[in-house]
């Protein structure tokens, strides 16, 4: 479903990529996309979404891409450690990020100058798939937040729903079949112009995550008609619930 022809080149990564990626999701997704006139056609801009499975990068590039955007991602250092697909994903380029590292100050800088290039980033403002029992999004990190106060570049919040049908989060097996109906809502920029001519302390940094988490929620309770928790899972304060069930199935 192509909704804006891509003006930019795609080198040869895309070129691979996106018609392996399509037909796979083509084949296996129903896709309902609303609010996509909300992502910008040009310009240097943030896509937020939660996170509930590791294929909604998938889905999500879909939903950029045939918006007419080339979607590039924050993505775990990990993924780079092969050589042959770490050189795939910088050629289409995708950031690398060490968390909790010095590391990750270079991956903010390279966030910055794509954005200020006119380029397309997708974060997830978790950074991890959610741990919340009712899949709602946790608390965040700081990072959209603070390249958007940087940059003054939108930032577009997605609530996504369906992709964890098809992958249950930490799991191996996929459902792929029948067709898993993905929902994506895009909304209108988050409203952060008052912080961005504030000093960024870190009132100011917390203050502008919470509104781009909020705009987040919000998307995501019209596409599931629930209401999401009052307060957000925070891992620091209740744990990795995933992990407590791994040690629990050891013993």
């Amino acid at each position: 479903m192509t909704v804006r022809r891509l003006q930019e080149k795609r080198g040869w990564a895309f070129n691979i990529a996106v018609p392996v990626i399509k037909s796979f999701l083509l084949s296996t997704t129903r896709r309902e996309w609303i609010g996509g006139d909300n992502l910008p056609e040009t310009g240097g801009f943030i896509v937020a979404l939660n996170h509930i499975s590791h294929l909604d990068p998938l889905t999500a590039a879909h939903l950029v891409y045939d918006h007419g955007r080339k979607p590039r991602y924050l993505a775990k250092s990990g993924l780079f450690d092969n050589k042959a697909l770490g050189y795939f994903l910088r050629s289409a380029g995708q950031i690398p990020v060490k968390r909790e590292t010095r590391d990750a100050v270079g991956a903010y800088a390279a966030a910055v100058d794509a954005i200020r290039a006119g380029q397309c980033v997708v974060i997830y403002p978790e950074a991890t798939i959610t741990r919340d029992p009712g899949m709602w999004p946790m608390k965040a990190k700081s990072g959209a937040a603070r390249i958007a106060l940087e940059t003054g570049c939108p930032v577009i919040p997605v609530g996504q729903w369906g992709a964890q049908d098809m992958l249950a989060p930490y799991t191996k097996n996929p459902h792929l079949f029948p067709r898993h109906k993905v929902v994506m809502r895009v909304g209108e920029p988050v409203d952060l112009e008052d912080l961005r001519t504030q000093q960024r302390t870190p009132a100011i940094v917390n203050e502008a995550t919470d509104r781009i988490m909020a705009a987040i929620t919000h998307q995501l309770e019209l596409v599931r008609g629930e209401t999401a928790p009052a307060e957000r899972y925070d891992m620091a304060v209740q744990g990795d619930r995933f992990k407590k069930q791994k040690k629990a199935k050891g013993k």
